[in-house]
């Protein structure tokens, strides 16, 4: 399959929209059409394709949203592409809907993140209520992506020191004990505890700490290096 998924990342960063929109693919044209018709009746913005690859040659993966896939297309699959994005570290909320689904696809694709596998025919209201669950999920992981950046970049104006205070502090160390593990003064330590909250704009641990855990462990471990 001729995909090329380093453009879909770099669009993803690069050009986020802010109202979501539903890519409908499946090779049958009356239910790629019916799918959408049903979406834009409830002011849901939509856009069908008849393979992925289709999708893919539109440069649009970066929209918020959910994609509504048929699992048994020409070329690539709904569950191939689903295990190619997910290779390449593009997270999407993905429907599925078959006409041809069974126990193990069910379990493949649920495993791998899918929000939904449906079946054909499926009711309306079971569809609208599948886009909209997928669609908050999608607006809460961007949300969750934005603020992980944004604590990484943060977190990057630390200096060594800094984040190993960092770190002590929101594994629960009082100051007396992490003075002694890294031979320091007990107010060399304070000042480096507020000039850590102060740089990851925390004002409070609890704050701290959820920052903390939004950072990639390799990013959080690589002074260590």
């Amino acid at each position: 399959m001729n995909i090329s998924l380093g453009n879909a990342i770099a669009t993803i960063e690069a050009r986020p929209e802010t109202e979501p929109l539903v890519l409908v693919v499946d090779d049958d044209e009356s239910v790629r059409l019916s799918i959408c018709e049903l979406l834009e009746s409830v002011d849901i913005d939509t856009a069908g394709f008849g393979s992925t690859q289709a999708l893919l040659d539109a440069d649009i993966l970066d929209r918020p949203g959910c994609m509504i896939l048929d699992v048994r297309m020409p070329g690539a699959s709904g569950l191939d592409f689903q295990t190619r994005l997910a290779a390449n570290g593009i997270s999407a909320s993905i429907i599925f809907l078959t006409g041809h689904g069974d126990i193990p696809m069910t379990v493949q694709a649920m495993k791998a993140g899918a929000i939904e596998f449906l079946t054909k025919p499926v009711r309306d209201q079971t569809l609208l209520d599948a886009v909209n669950k997928a669609i908050e999920i999608d607006k809460e992981r961007r949300a969750e992506q934005l603020t992980t950046k944004a604590n990484m970049a943060l977190y990057a104006t630390l200096t060594l020191r800094e984040r190993q205070v960092m770190e002590a502090v929101v594994r629960g160390a009082l100051s007396k004990q992490i003075a002694f593990d890294l031979n320091i003064s007990e107010i060399t330590v304070k000042l480096h505890r507020s000039s850590v909250m102060r740089k990851m704009k925390t004002p409070f641990i609890t704050h701290l700490v959820r920052a903390w855990q939004s950072i990639p462990a390799d990013m959080r471990d690589d002074y260590r290096a």
